[in-house]
């Protein structure tokens, strides 16, 4: 059987702006990057928000595992298939970050016949989007330094800065640091750190302002630290947003793309969903909704992360209201969720299967509490039984969901044409009632603790003293109306990642909070998550190389 990275290299891709064509995007609305992949002008972009919306569809997954889901490659192929169908279907997507790509699971733009390309430049470099929030951030942070350093008109307390650096690779060597040393001539000693660019507050932004005007509205909006009387002070104080938006112009277009059956694609922003907010850009989303008639869209990791924070921080922000809902599973991935072990997948085991289908019932139960009406992807292995399929569709219909098996990985669109027509039945019923799971002026920490009880089934949540009183600042500040961005393990829904399954009666431990005033969340830290990840024992990045023609190899 062919490699991702054969049946990619043996996909002969359209001109894109044939792409744009067929998603309605007129020639001089592009600025190409090459032959197969473009931005698109804002100007048209806010030429097509009059257009009544299409239907949003969001893709989510069970939590993951060492097995893997096939999340992404569920969201193209659902879009494939819709599109063969005669829907006009659009995908909106993240860009990957070179972190993962160069550190545990290689490249992000799905697999077998239902990916995105060009695959090693959406993977690498691309159009240079996460090069821009890399050096707006940094560039903010260089500022703050230069300010220090000639004199603090602004009195910024150098113990009480908050800004970080940001770079997009896993270096967990620069999560702590002393910055500054070496005399009076290389600026004022402090504390500091590097984020990885995907949880950068800048990156947030980026996928949540709706215009440029917005952008640079939220950049000065950023909170860099406070003085010793405790007033805070942000980037506009330091007159940094201006050029911080400068460096970001370019970086809002949108960036369109094909699948390999040439179905168009928005892959556009790249915050995690474990430390993040885990959603593509808005900017994306909705010019796709302006174009399609369908949308689907993924959010990151598993239902507990990136579709709650889809829901109750994107879709609260921009205003959206999707329509419907996809779970992706896998019986491998649940059968290690019901303890067993990697090496033993590949044979039935539906003692193991039941004890793991916990995770994905309470995943489709969770979805529901935002009034969604959903249906599960089950991304079928060669090795999976008719029993276990079987057990899995029982379990669901007990739920009133239907469980649909997809082959979209070895045979493109027509592996998902089912899935699509469950989808389609979904839409045309109109089913959704879509409400946020909290209300906006619901305290900070009970808006936390309703996080932690309904989608984690978390017994409480443990607020460290000093914790709960930044909390009680942030509110006195007039940001208690702001969302909750979670930052915690994706393997469980516990903060303990060897808890798989479905724990509950758990306690959420918060090890601090951060607020993230442009953006427009706050984001509570919990457990043992690491916002600058490292790169593990055998990196990815060891793989990789080029080959006799100069082709990359190893990004599969």
């Amino acid at each position: 059987m062919a490699t991702d990275l054969e049946i990619a290299r043996a996909t002969v891709l359209r001109p894109i702006a044939a792409i744009a064509a067929r998603a309605g995007i007129p020639e001089a609305a592009l600025e190409p990057y090459g032959a197969h992949k473009a931005k698109i002008s804002l100007d048209f972009v806010a030429e097509q928000r009059a257009k009544p919306p299409g239907k949003l569809v969001l893709v989510t997954g069970i939590s993951p595992t060492a097995a893997g889901e096939g999340k992404t490659t569920t969201t193209i192929g659902l879009g494939d298939a819709l599109n063969a169908r005669g829907t006009r279907a659009m995908i909106c997507l993240r860009e990957p970050s070179l972190g993962p790509c160069f550190g545990v699971k290689g490249g992000a733009t799905g697999g077998g016949r239902a990916q995105v390309a060009p695959m090693e430049s959406i993977n690498l470099h691309f159009t240079g989007d996460f090069h821009a929030v890399t050096s707006a951030n940094n560039l903010l942070a260089a500022m703050l330094d230069n300010h220090l350093h000639w004199g603090n008109a602004l009195g910024l307390d150098p113990r009480r800065v908050s800004w970080r650096r940001a770079v997009d690779m896993n270096d967990r060597a620069l999560r702590q640091m002393v910055v500054g040393l070496g005399g009076p001539g290389q600026g004022v000693p402090r504390e500091d750190g590097f984020d990885i660019t995907v949880a950068s507050e800048v990156m947030a932004i980026l996928c949540l302002a709706n215009g440029l005007a917005d952008l640079q509205e939220r950049l000065g909006r950023i909170i860099l630290g406070q003085t010793r009387d405790g007033r805070t002070v942000t980037a506009r104080d330091l007159q940094a947003d201006g050029a911080m938006a400068a460096l970001l112009r370019d970086a809002l277009a949108p960036n369109l793309v094909q699948t390999l059956e040439g179905s168009p694609a928005l892959v556009h922003g790249g915050p995690f969903a474990n430390i993040a907010h885990g959603c593509n850009s808005v900017v994306a989303t909705r010019l796709g909704l302006s174009l399609a008639e369908v949308v689907i869209t993924e959010a990151g990791f598993g239902a507990d992360l990136g579709a709650e924070k889809f829901c109750d921080i994107k879709c609260r922000s921009a205003g959206l209201s999707p329509a419907a809902c996809v779970v992706v599973a896998t019986v491998r991935a649940l059968k290690m969720h019901g303890g067993a072990a990697k090496a033993d997948l590949g044979r039935e085991d539906l003692a193991a299967l039941r004890a793991g289908l916990p995770n994905l019932l309470r995943h489709v139960e969770n979805m529901r509490k935002f009034g969604l009406p959903v249906v599960v992807a089950l991304n079928r292995f060669t090795g999976d039984t008719a029993a276990e399929i079987a057990l899995v569709q029982e379990a669901l219909s007990a739920l009133g969901t239907e469980a649909v098996p997809c082959t979209h990985w070895a045979d493109g669109a027509a592996g998902a044409a089912a899935l699509a027509e469950a989808v389609g039945r979904i839409l045309d019923a109109e089913q959704a009632r879509f409400q946020p799971l909290y209300p906006s002026d619901m305290p900070l920490g009970d808006k936390l603790r309703t996080i932690a009880r309904e989608v984690y089934r978390a017994a409480d949540v443990s607020l460290p003293a000093p914790v709960a009183a930044r909390l009680k600042r942030f509110e006195d500040a007039g940001f208690g109306s702001l969302g909750v961005c979670v930052a915690k393990t994706q393997y469980s829904f516990s903060a303990d990642p060897t808890r798989l399954g479905a724990p509950s009666g758990h306690t959420l431990p918060v090890r601090e909070v951060r607020l993230s005033a442009g953006a427009g969340f706050v984001v509570a830290v919990c457990g043992e998550v690491m916002t600058m990840p490292g790169l593990p024992r055998r990196p990815a990045a060891e793989s990789i190389r080029l080959d006799e023609q100069g082709r990359i190899d190893g990004l599969f």
